[in-house]
């Protein structure tokens, strides 16, 4: 099977200074197998950084780096819904990362949010065949602590 490995930068968000002072890399490294689905990854991406309501996302692949308007969205499909629904082409759940012909040192955007815009680069380490019995996704790392989805910046 095919294992690539992701790192996936936190690059902007609703967080406070003190936080950003503290944690100035926020960072996680994600194993996913080839046959998996962005879904999944976005599974895996929501879990490591420890966030507790789903939002809508998307993954932007091909362009210059996250919200780059010349990169391929992949999303939800959300019948009769003009505004969110135009994923028809780039489902996040049938789309497998073997299918996006990624490349190592590739970067791609991940925007979870749409309100409180969460940005994030990833960045494709390494691309292996692997025979493992391990479970995927899987986080194997860690940088810096999760902040919170939701931020009181009154206190």
């Amino acid at each position: 099977m095919i294992i690539y490995t992701l790192e996936i930068f936190l690059i902007s968000g609703p967080i406070t200074e003190e936080f950003a002072k503290k944690n100035p890399v926020v960072s996680r490294t994600i194993e996913i197998r080839g046959d998996q689905s962005l879904a999944d990854l976005h599974d895996a991406i929501f879990r490591a950084f420890n966030r507790e309501e789903e939002h809508l996302f998307e993954f932007q692949i091909g362009g210059k780096g996250p919200n780059d308007p010349k990169a391929r969205k992949y999303g939800l499909v959300i019948p009769d819904d003009d505004i969110f629904g135009g994923y028809e082409d780039s489902d996040v759940t049938e789309t497998t990362i073997d299918s996006l012909k990624l490349k190592k040192n590739q970067s791609f955007g991940y925007w979870f949010d749409f309100g409180d815009d969460w940005w994030h680069q990833i960045d494709v380490i390494s691309i292996e065949e692997k025979n493992s019995k391990s479970k995927y996704p899987r986080i194997s790392k860690r940088v810096g602590q999760s902040p919170p989805q939701y931020v009181d910046f009154e206190e």
